[in-house]
């Protein structure tokens, strides 16, 4: 080989190690990002989110099955944007869930507390 040759040569091996080591790396981060959305969702559904959110945890729910078909396809990039687009949808589902959960507590305790508040007025007549 002559020497420019050689150069070249290392040039496209070098290349060819950039571009294996960049596609592979994306299937880690993929796998991980739809590990955690999944967990995500699992949590909004232990929370309440399909009683208190449905449409949220429909589209969660959606949106991890469209991220698992495109793991299963290689498509690891959109893999990613779905499954993260599917753990910001479970986690307002777990919010809302949280937050009607918490309105309906404050609404059984000042309904509590009138109660006492009646009962103190007849004790005191």
């Amino acid at each position: 080989m002559t020497n420019t040759s050689t150069h070249w040569f290392k040039v496209l091996c070098a290349a060819v190690v950039v571009l294996t080591a960049g596609c592979s790396s994306l299937k880690t981060p993929a796998t991980a990002d739809v590990a955690v959305s999944k967990a995500a969702v699992e949590n909004a559904v232990g929370a309440g989110g399909a009683e208190f959110a449905p449409v949220e945890m429909k589209s969660a729910r959606e949106k991890m099955a469209l991220a698992n078909k495109a793991m299963a396809v290689k498509d690891y990039k959109l893999a990613i944007d779905l499954a993260t687009q599917a753990q910001a949808d479970a986690k307002l589902a777990q919010s809302k869930a949280n937050s009607t959960k918490a309105q309906m507590a404050a609404d059984a305790l000042q309904d509590d507390i009138q109660v006492l508040r009646e009962e103190l007025d007849r004790a005191n007549r």
